[in-house]
């Protein structure tokens, strides 16, 4: 997902002079075409990433359209403030491109972890926040990002994150895409979380459950129109992510139902913030925390039953 968002940058890269991208002493062959191409807008900041968001800041106010990367942690938690005065505040014309969402760096440890950074940026004035689904939503989201007025806060996972299109789709930030359409079960889902939902509908429909499944890949401006359809036409919703329950995208489902006084049952499975930190690859964190699709089956036909 994060080369396929960044081949479709260097394209635009290529026509657009006023692109600037900037990056934290990170994604060296990542970046080797766009400082070949042109290396007064490209900028290696180094590990200084309160640094950066500043040097973005005035980039923006000088007019241009500027690309800023890192590690989610350090990206977001780490230059936090700046990216509260600097960048949303002044509502600026700057993309905060941050990898590694969720268990992405698991061998790291918890310093790599990126579990709370939809809440802290969907908090933010004028902040726009984007999870792309599989590669074909990352390239789409690209060029989309260029034409965007404002900030926005792009999540993307690392490599290998399997397509969930068949075909680049009609990606529009603040609409959701219907993925499939039932009347027993409703999943939103973002992120690497689509794919794993794909799965569960799989599984429920041999149970003969028709599920409708929703990915929600804009969190802020989250598609209001679309929850409140959906819940007015199912009993049972539950929302997939790969992030704390508290302030993701549940929290912002959970919003849109309490104001429309939804009367069925709703639950969301994400990552507790209470729970004990473990360490290991991605998948044996899925493992560890219920985030596999067998794991969020069972979660789901367990409460239908009951």
């Amino acid at each position: 997902m994060r080369a396929t968002f960044f081949k479709s940058l260097e394209e635009l890269y290529r026509e657009k002079n006023d692109i600037v991208v900037l990056t934290a002493d990170l994604g060296f062959k990542l970046f080797d075409v766009f400082h070949e191409h042109d290396p007064e807008r490209f900028y290696d900041i180094g590990i200084a990433e309160a640094n950066m968001i500043g040097v973005s800041a005035g980039l923006s106010l000088s007019g241009k359209n500027v690309y800023s990367y890192s590690i989610i942690p350090f990206l977001v938690m780490r230059a936090y403030e700046q990216i509260r005065i600097d960048v949303a505040y002044h509502n600026l014309n700057i993309k905060l491109v941050g990898v590694g969402g969720g268990f992405t760096y698991g061998l790291e440890g918890i310093t790599h972890y990126g579990f709370e950074d939809i809440t802290l940026m969907r908090s933010l004035p004028n902040m726009s926040v984007v999870v792309p689904a599989d590669p074909l939503e990352a390239s789409a989201l690209a060029k989309i990002s260029y034409e965007h007025q404002g900030p926005m806060y792009i999540r993307l996972g690392r490599t290998g994150d399997p397509r969930i299109h068949e075909r680049e789709p009609d990606f529009k930030v603040g609409k959701a895409i219907m993925l499939s359409d039932g009347k027993d079960v409703a999943l939103f889902a973002v992120g690497n979380m689509v794919h794993v939902a794909q799965q569960v509908v799989s599984m429920l429909a041999k149970k003969g459950i028709r599920t409708t499944l929703v990915n929600m890949h804009t969190i802020k401006p989250i598609d209001k129109k679309v929850i409140i359809q959906v819940a007015s036409t199912h009993g049972h919703i539950f929302t997939i992510e790969e992030h704390y329950i508290h302030g993701g995208l549940g929290s912002a489902v959970a919003e849109v139902l309490a104001e429309s006084q939804y009367g069925g049952y709703f639950n969301r499975i994400g990552i507790d913030v209470d729970s004990e930190k473990s360490i290991g690859t991605p998948d044996y964190l899925r493992e560890v925390y219920g985030l596999t699709s067998k794991s969020i089956y069972k979660k789901v036909l367990n409460q239908i039953k009951e």
